[in-house]
């Protein structure tokens, strides 16, 4: 049975490679990467993932382009394990007409929730864009991240997040690790190559969430600011 939260790597036959992160449970399908945000559910049918997607752009960024033409786009996928962790997904898009779509979804690693994590007037469970700055270096990101019950799961076309957090009255705190799913070294040399620790606290509401953090990359610490905007709720 298709679920966890995986590595997407995806593309049309003969076109560019792109790459994103996927939260897979009980028929939905939440995840995205620096610039789009997916959102679909899916089924099983006589063996196979019947699946049907939809990618919206959350920032605003002419650097990302997006696969499907457009800034809101839709694929329809079926797909198959390719042994006991990976999937294979092949499909269509209305907005390429005639193309073959291809994806694979390799698994990556979760955290356990916390107990009794989110109290009275704490942050939604949802899929939220993040926007993070780094304080006095160059090596900012954006991605997505989902919040739920008090486990952090999240990333981009390079990264994944995985931590936990506390929230109540309009504040959280909590804790990620960002590690490197697809190598990133010349594409961030500040987090590529690292495993990087990141400690934070901020205010919520119950439309996203600010947050300041320390992080350490190598030996080198990091003070980070982020801005999270939730985009859908769970």
């Amino acid at each position: 049975m298709l679920k966890g939260f995986y590595k997407c790597e995806y593309g049309f036959v003969g076109d560019r490679l792109m790459r994103s992160v996927m939260y897979v449970h009980e028929g939905r399908m939440l995840g995205g990467n620096s610039a789009f945000a997916h959102d679909g559910t899916y089924r099983e049918d006589n063996g196979e993932i019947v699946a049907e997607i939809v990618s919206r752009r959350h920032t605003d960024d002419p650097n990302y382009q997006s696969l499907l033409g457009q800034d809101t786009g839709s694929i329809d996928v079926r797909g198959r394990p390719d042994g006991q962790f990976i999937y294979r997904f092949e499909g269509t898009s209305p907005q390429i007409p005639g193309a073959v779509f291809r994806s694979v979804m390799t698994p990556l690693e979760e955290e356990p929730i916390p107990a009794d994590a989110v109290g009275e007037g704490g942050i939604p469970n949802g899929l939220y864009s993040v926007h993070l700055r780094t304080l006095g270096v160059d090596g900012d990101l954006n991605g997505v991240m989902l919040l739920n019950d008090g486990r952090i799961l999240g990333g981009d076309a390079f990264f994944y997040y995985l931590g936990t957090y506390t929230s109540s009255h309009g504040r959280w705190k909590g804790q990620i690790v960002n590690q490197e799913h697809t190598p990133a070294k010349g594409e961030n040399p500040v987090f590529g190559g690292h495993e990087v620790g990141i400690g934070f606290s901020g205010a919520c509401s119950d439309t996203g969430a600010e947050l300041d953090a320390a992080a350490l990359a190598g030996k080198r610490s990091i003070r980070l600011t982020a801005a999270l905007k939730l985009l859908r709720r769970v």
